[in-house]
């Protein structure tokens, strides 16, 4: 059976917590859904980006919402190169201790986050049911196959994600999509 998984990049975003959104949109600022993504219950804010600063350079991401229990950056190494920033792991989203921190800057406050910029590891995101289908378990390392016009590669060290909250896909990060040249609607095949 083919392991078939839609493949999405997943640009430079940030996610916050409820007083971050506070100090940087004003005070009773609540982030605002503009666009609904691919994971149950996730989106993209229809509120100002926000600017991060680096030591040599800036940045403005967009915010994804809801809010978080930790203010969390998502960058790709060339993200991370044009702030000027060393030392930023991959890791999967939520493990933020160690991380390197950074200024935020938004329309109406800025604040320094101590911790929380990662670069994003690839993974697949399968609801229970496709984990079953597929054989997959939480946490498991695959390989994704990724078939595009002159650019064909295969990803290893994707971590399969599982949950009743997912819907089947898999996230890479922008200088993954260019390197792949995964524009457009792009499916990869799980090699598990």
């Amino acid at each position: 059976m083919e392991k078939k998984v839609l493949v999405e990049t997943s640009a430079r975003h940030i996610h916050l917590t409820a007083e971050a959104v506070e100090i940087l949109y004003g005070k009773g600022a609540e982030l605002t859904v503009k666009k609904e993504l691919s994971q149950p219950g996730q989106f993209a804010t229809g509120n100002d980006k926000i600017t991060l600063v680096g030591p040599k350079g800036t940045l403005a991401v967009s915010v994804l919402g809801p809010v978080r229990k930790a203010n969390q950056v998502e960058l790709s190494y060339t993200d991370a190169r044009t702030l000027g920033l060393k030392g930023v792991p991959v890791r999967e989203s939520g493990d933020i201790a160690g991380t390197p921190g950074l200024k935020l800057v938004g329309p109406a406050g800025e604040i320094e986050i101590t911790e929380g910029v990662i670069i994003a590891k690839r993974h697949i995101h399968l609801h229970t049911n496709d984990a079953k289908a597929y054989g997959l378990t939480d946490k498991q390392i695959v390989q994704v196959r990724v078939n595009t016009d002159g650019r064909a590669l295969i990803f290893d060290d994707v971590v399969c994600r599982v949950s009743d909250n997912f819907a089947l896909a898999m996230h890479i990060d922008t200088d993954e999509c260019n390197a792949a040249g995964a524009f457009g609607e792009v499916y990869g095949e799980i090699l598990a």
